[in-house]
């Protein structure tokens, strides 16, 4: 490879790692939340979800997941914790 292959090759398993810890960080948040919706603990539920919220929105800024997926994702997470009640 060229010099300008090799640093394109380090730039993307850079933005690589970092894509997938910051997916990785969301889809945390969202299990955590889906346990504490089974559990019934409706304030537990709420800090995940709004945790999940913040972690995907930075997710949508940084360029990692589309914003549909993002709200598609928040809006199926609100469903299911206002069916809670």
């Amino acid at each position: 490879m060229n010099r300008s292959a090799d640093k394109r090759d380090r730039e993307n398993k850079a933005r690589r790692l970092r894509n997938r810890q910051t997916k990785s960080e969301f889809r945390t948040a969202i299990k955590a939340f889906d346990a504490a919706v089974l559990a019934g603990d409706k304030a537990e539920a709420e800090k995940y979800m709004k945790l999940a919220a913040k972690l995907m929105d930075s997710a949508v800024n940084k360029g990692t997941i589309h914003h549909n997926t993002s709200d598609r994702k928040k809006s199926r997470m609100n469903l299911k914790f206002n069916k809670m009640a």
